[in-house]
């Protein structure tokens, strides 16, 4: 039995579940994927999420990033509640205060690095945003591939490309779901210590969905799942 951490003020608190749970399927036939979570992580904090494949660690990374709602439970991310919204208003409630990193890159084909970057900030009605884009590219090493297209990056560009997306917000919470998962060792590492890099100058919560232990121990505390249940809970030990 773990034993949840949680800070004692609700203003530290980025996000916080109660009793969350998930039923994919119909009606005759359901499937539980997660059950019961309770969860607080606070500001500021890196957070990894350890589990093997169907342990409902990325089920629930999708419903504290708002592209799941939970089918019961309580969730508040980033000041915002979640539960009872539907699909647009969780969409509506994620921009701005939510940056996602996914290992597939979902970056527009049709459109250079900078405007997959600059348009969902127009689209955010953000000021400025080929300017921002421009800076974050620049950060993450690619101010020379701006007018490139996905096809003629590679795919460690690729994912500078997307974390340069979701960091270019400014947003409080920093969502990563197996960043790395399409990529060579060589340019996993150098996209982990992007990624982290990043998280720190924005001064963001991160919480990382891996499998990687060695990723999972660069983090301030560390989660695994089993059965759509929390099974640990532990602060890393620092030397």
């Amino acid at each position: 039995m773990h034993s949840p951490i949680r800070p004692t003020t609700i203003d530290d608190i980025a996000i916080r579940a109660r009793n969350v749970t998930l039923t994919l399927g119909t009606d005759a036939a359901p499937t539980e994927i997660l059950h019961g979570i309770d969860l607080d992580v606070p500001t500021g904090q890196s957070l990894a999420i350890l589990g093997p494949s169907g342990s409902g660690k990325s089920s629930l990374m999708a419903i504290l990033s708002g592209l799941e709602r939970a089918t019961g439970g309580d969730v508040e991310v980033a000041g915002m509640v979640y539960t009872g919204r539907n699909e647009d208003a969780l969409a509506r409630a994620r921009r701005g205060r939510i940056g996602i990193v996914l290992q597939s890159f979902h970056l527009l084909p049709t459109m250079t690095a900078l405007e997959n970057v600059a348009v969902p900030l127009e689209l955010a009605g953000l000021d400025a945003a080929f300017d921002r884009a421009r800076t974050e590219l620049e950060a993450v090493g690619l101010g020379h591939r701006v007018t490139h297209y996905p096809a003629q990056l590679s795919g460690g560009e690729q994912q500078r490309v997307a974390i340069a997306r979701a960091v270019a917000p400014g947003p409080a919470i920093l969502f990563a779901d197996e960043p790395t998962g399409n990529l060579d060792e060589t340019t996993s590492a150098g996209i982990v210590d992007l990624l982290f890099q990043r998280r720190a100058a924005a001064g963001a919560t991160l919480v990382i969905i891996t499998h990687d232990p060695s990723l999972a121990e660069r983090c301030d505390r560390v989660l695994r799942m089993r059965d759509g249940r929390i099974a640990s809970d532990s602060l890393a030990v620092r030397a």
